[in-house]
């Protein structure tokens, strides 16, 4: 199927889809700091850890990733679907930001940090935020440097 939209409007249209403070990650932090979590967003470790994390508690020694369903490739998910234009192109790039993702949070656990990626889907709706936020004491209570965890809708 033809793009419906010329290139000058793909472009444009694409150029607004932001990278930073898109609302599943101002959700994440809201909560985060209604529970009393305390964290940078834009500082100098966020800057310099592998991933550039959306997140960083210093004093837990935990990253948070918030990663959009379908820029990030999450199965078995209704907000993913692999677009029909162009498959070949999406499916090399939801599988490159895969496989950076993986060696983002292998790099971060050698490094002694605890990785937690949270999908926009786990703050779509009311219950799924409530969810999340009764889980979150434990994910940052993990231990440093092993497994990450990953947080879906329940």
């Amino acid at each position: 199927m033809a793009d419906i939209w010329t290139p000058q409007k793909r472009s444009e249209v694409m150029s607004r889809i932001r990278g930073g403070d898109t609302k599943p990650e101002l959700l994440v932090r809201s909560m985060l700091h209604r529970l009393g979590y305390r964290f940078t967003v834009h500082g100098p470790r966020n800057k310099s850890l592998p991933g550039r994390p959306d997140l960083v508690l210093p004093r837990y020694q935990v990253v948070i990733f918030v990663h959009g369903c379908f820029w990030h490739g999450h199965d078995n998910c209704p907000d993913f679907k692999m677009p029909n234009s162009r498959r070949d192109w999406w499916e090399a790039k939801i599988e490159g930001n895969r496989r950076r993702d993986a060696r983002v949070e292998k790099e971060l656990c050698e490094l002694g940090w605890h990785v937690v990626t949270l999908w926009a889907c786990a703050v779509k709706n009311r219950s799924a935020r409530e969810w999340l936020e009764s889980r979150l004491p434990a994910l940052i209570g993990g231990t440093p440097g092993h497994l990450s965890s990953k947080v879906a809708e329940p």
